[in-house]
């Protein structure tokens, strides 16, 4: 059998991965841009697209390939009710959760409702809307400071932390603009900021057939304009009580609605009140689902796969059995200095480390160029290990001996991160990573002038930044690269 990957880079990667191993074919879809990255080559058909957001021209590389079921990865289309729906109109099988339940869970709003009705706690807020005075005299009620949110999706975009100083009306015309640019549809609600917050999820596989696994948390907290950059799990922050309350929450969303495959239900946890508060669920698979398989030993594609195809899971709840902990850290292509700004070019020299315990997710190789089109993650670095102490050990170890010349990155942020008394001892809030760049200087990082010079001598194009290899390997580099 054929499946479709409607998706690029890591995340097509990383799916072929899995349908290799269960013995089916894959085919994927790239457009111009992407015609030298890697998942083109590794896939076994490909065909070129104008766009990964075109419905009508991946449904028709499905069909023409043959392919009988359509993945979508995450991010493009993945969480589109449309998508799922003409995909299964045309006689396929999509794997992912019923254009139903994307439906009620996919517009926060209606999410929020679903989840006051079932009796989970939800952050005090308003009703969506698309007007801007109401909308000021929604955030003006709740107090300041609030969260304007996109309705219609996530990810950060249309989202903005209001203080009260700020021309409330351009600012709400600005989260408005960023809302209608990524997902159509302007509507906003208000929330209020909770602070300090920890961010925790729940992943969940549902089989329809009243099955409803929970495979864990993951404490995603450490975030930069709203998008995470480290994540692991289990979370410091829940004992047993906790954790069990967060996870009946989880389950009374997921069966409320029906939801079928796996998903993601993300709470904000407010430690001075003990409380958790609904966020959103996430009807595909998440960037950071990594660090679940490597604590509970499970293939969330395979599951995902099984509940397609089969329409039912296998394991019981008494099969998750949890072990050890997981970090995951994305190393991007931008700058820390610069709030996080994308840096484009080139990957002029790549290679990661070889660890027990290791495990690297990436999409790209020497030579692949971060363009301004897509998202600009080079990698998902994931350790595993017995405790979390040697997780973070084993996490600032791979990254140490990281070999990466070519854009800026924020690998050097992340050993800064790793390292920080605050991560150490799992004080670690949605605020924290702002906290940290504040202090954050790369001085530390300075690499010896002989190693500067080669590094230009070698690789003499404008994006190439020779700070992007730490100094720890120093010897390595001298030894190997230098004429």
């Amino acid at each position: 059998m054929k499946v479709l990957i409607a998706n690029r880079g890591e995340i097509a990667l990383r799916v072929h991965r899995t349908l290799s191993e269960m013995g089916f074919k894959t085919v994927g879809v790239y457009t111009e841009a992407d015609a030298d990255w890697p998942f083109v080559h590794e896939l076994d058909e490909v065909y070129p697209v104008e766009s990964y957001l075109n419905v009508e021209e991946i449904l028709s590389v499905a069909l023409k390939s043959g392919a009988k079921a359509v993945h979508p990865g995450y991010g493009f289309l993945a969480e589109n009710p449309d998508f799922a729906r003409a995909v299964l109109n045309s006689g396929l099988i999509f794997v992912g959760p019923t254009p139903q339940a994307m439906e009620s869970v996919g517009d926060k709003a209606r999410a929020k409702e679903v989840a006051e009705k079932l009796g989970v706690p939800t952050v005090p807020g308003s009703a969506p809307t698309d007007d801007v005075e109401t909308l000021i005299r929604e955030m003006e009620r709740i107090g300041f400071p609030v969260l304007l949110k996109a309705v219609a999706g996530g990810g950060g975009k249309g989202m903005k932390l209001v203080g009260g100083d700020e021309n409330l009306r351009e600012t709400v015309l600005s989260a408005q603009r960023e809302a209608l640019s990524a997902f159509g549809d302007a509507r906003l609600m208000a929330e209020r900021y909770v602070f300090p917050a920890r961010h925790i999820e729940v992943q969940i596989v549902a089989d329809g057939k009243g099955k409803t696994l929970v495979l864990g948390e993951r404490e995603c907290s450490l975030q930069r304009r709203h998008q995470k950059i480290v994540e692991e799990t289990p979370s410091v922050a829940l004992d047993d009580q906790l954790r069990e309350r967060l996870y009946d929450y989880a389950r009374r969303i997921v069966e409320g609605v029906g939801y079928t495959n796996a998903g993601t239900v993300e709470f904000l946890y407010d430690e001075e009140r003990g409380e958790f508060y609904f966020l959103e669920v996430n009807a595909r698979l998440q960037v950071e689902h990594p660090i679940t398989e490597m604590t509970t030993g499970l293939d969330l594609v395979k599951l995902q796969m099984d509940v397609a195809l089969k329409g039912e899971l296998d394991l019981e709840q008494s099969d998750v059995v949890k072990r050890g902990h997981s970090i995951e850290v994305r190393l991007y292509a931008e700058d820390p200095e610069k709030g996080f700004l994308p840096s484009l070019g080139k990957i002029e020299a790549l290679e990661f480390p070889l660890m027990p315990g290791l495990r690297v997710d990436t999409g790209v190789v020497e030579g692949t160029e971060i363009s301004h089109l897509y998202d600009p993650m080079i990698a998902k670095v994931i350790t595993h290990a017995p405790t979390r102490e040697l997780a973070r050990r084993k996490a600032i170890n791979a990254l140490k001996n990281t070999l990466l010349f070519g854009p800026k990155t924020n690998l050097h942020f992340l050993i800064y991160l790793l390292k920080s008394d605050e991560f150490r001892e799992g004080r670690t809030y949605t605020h924290t990573v702002d906290d940290l760049l504040k202090r954050y200087r790369e001085e530390e990082f300075v690499l010896p002038e002989d190693i500067k010079e080669f590094v230009l001598k070698l690789r003499p194009t404008p994006t190439t930044h020779p700070q992007t290899i730490t100094p720890h390997l120093y010897k390595r580099v001298k030894n190997t690269l230098l004429p």
